[in-house]
């Protein structure tokens, strides 16, 4: 059976179940189905979601709600019965609860956290109190801990008592008296020891640990390099706090991911997705930057200013200045996007500048040479066209001096492009700045002005004198 025909099939009972309101077999149908198919079913029928959530089993609807995007999860609270809405968050682990609670208005996360259990209430607002995008906002407190003296049976003792409530079991962490984390294992270390052995014969000293204010995106590069399914989360005093899971982390990442790409397309990055962000935060989120962008360009212009009585005895170098500005911009965002990327998952730090400028150096010569014989190469082919008929328009007698000046140009131009491109990022990371403010707009608007200059500058070296007597005026 297709994909598609069990799709058309699940919506066809879907639909049935719901007209002729059989609320206990609509339930039934939705626990029977895969989770990534109920989801997949909640965006289909937007104007029954909170009726799919509502008539599944309390932790299913849980697992459905959690993988929903804000919008959708805000639809849903809307929607639903206060009873439902406070079974459901009172089910949603501590960290997802706060995901969801910290995007929603402060009148409306006053009313919801007055559904909440006692003690979810003591959790949920001890890490809403943490700093936003700080690892306080994504631990749970819900984990297995062992202390060093216990044996292993006792362990196994205390998992299966508290294990069903825990976020993971994989990883077991062992703290003192104090509360202070100590050492973690995994629980096949567990499993294949004897029942007698201490937890302290399992330790291995080497733990790694988060602190409750570190940054996400820090903790993501964190998770990637020591390829973990969890990590324990401290205080200033190492007292275990919580924890974070891998799936914590893809979302940290895939967030992270979207929030570099709008930058490096020139605009702030939005807080909600597309088409849920209003009209006027959208214009917000994109002015500015075209404002800074548009006001630069102007030094463009000005450049151009300087070289109005070069550009009115040689016009025919004008024809040649969209070909030399795009290829120095074009340059310059291929090198700021890889540094950018680079810099990202941690394969280039800032102390690696002289490395990374070194082989920008010699990468923006070859490049710019591959495109400066292109260049004369353009000149020359379009002047062969002209001596043999086929093209009326002709460089004149100096068409090779202009095809050897477009050339140097091309050079320089792009050798400062892949300059600018790869340290521009580094310098911004350097003052405490986001690397991806240096987006591609940006760096090929700071070319497309000093590309103006080179050009110009080497046209006046190469042939100042033809400049001045007019005589490229064609």
């Amino acid at each position: 059976m297709t994909e598609e025909l069990e799709q058309n099939l699940m919506d066809a009972r879907f639909e049935l179940l719901l007209h002729e309101r059989k609320g206990e077999e609509l339930g039934n149908f939705l626990n029977d189905q895969n989770i990534s198919d109920v989801v997949e079913l909640v965006y289909r029928y937007p104007d029954s979601e909170a009726e799919i959530i509502g008539h599944m089993a309390i932790h299913r609807a849980s697992s459905v709600f959690k993988l929903l995007d804000i919008s959708a999860q805000k639809s849903v609270i809307k929607e639903l019965p206060s009873h439902k809405t406070a079974a459901l968050l009172n089910e949603l682990s501590p960290d997802d609860r706060t995901d969801f609670l910290e995007e929603v208005p402060k009148k409306a996360l006053r009313d919801l956290i007055k559904l909440l259990h006692p003690e979810e209430v003591k959790i949920t607002l001890r890490m809403l109190g943490y700093p936003e995008d700080s690892v306080g906002r994504l631990m749970t407190p819900d984990y297995i801990y062992v202390y060093e003296t216990d044996t292993v049976a006792e362990a196994f003792r205390i998992i299966r008592k508290n294990g069903k409530n825990s976020e993971t079991i994989d990883v077991i962490y062992v703290i003192n008296k104090k509360g202070e984390l100590v050492d973690d294992f995994r629980i096949r270390d567990l499993i294949l020891a004897l029942p007698e052995m201490k937890i302290s014969d399992l330790m291995d000293g080497r733990v790694i640990s988060l602190n409750v204010k570190d940054d996400q995106e820090a903790a993501s590069k964190i998770f990637r390099m020591n390829n973990r399914v969890a990590l324990p989360v401290v205080d200033d005093n190492d007292i275990l706090l919580g924890i974070v899971t891998v799936d914590d982390m893809l979302w940290v990442a895939n967030e992270e991911y979207s929030e570099d790409i709008q930058k490096i397309g020139g605009t702030e990055a939005l807080d909600e997705p597309y088409l849920d962000t209003s009209f006027f935060k959208l214009i917000r989120k994109r002015a500015p930057w075209l404002i800074i962008l548009f006001l630069s360009e102007m030094l463009t212009t000005s450049a151009m200013t300087h070289f109005a009585d070069e550009i009115q005895k040689a016009a025919v170098l004008t024809l040649f200045i969209p070909l030399v500005m795009s290829s120095g911009g074009n340059s310059g965002s291929q090198a700021s996007t890889l540094i950018i990327q680079a810099m990202a998952v941690g394969e280039v730090t800032i102390k690696d500048w002289w490395r990374i400028m070194r082989r920008e150096i010699l990468s923006g010569l070859v490049l710019g040479l591959i495109l400066g014989i292109i260049g004369f190469f353009r000149v020359s082919l379009w002047e062969f066209f002209h001596q043999i008929g086929i093209m009326n328009f002709s460089y004149g007698p100096h068409w090779m001096l202009i095809g050897t000046t477009i050339g140097c140009a091309l050079v320089g131009i792009i050798l400062w492009g892949s300059l600018a491109g790869s340290m521009l990022p580094i310098i911004l990371k350097r003052v405490g700045a986001d690397p991806a403010a240096s987006s591609a707009p940006f760096v090929a608007t700071l070319v497309d002005v000093t590309g103006i200059i080179i050009y110009f500058g080497t046209a006046y070296v190469l042939m100042g004198n033809l400049i001045q007597s007019g005589v490229l005026n064609v």
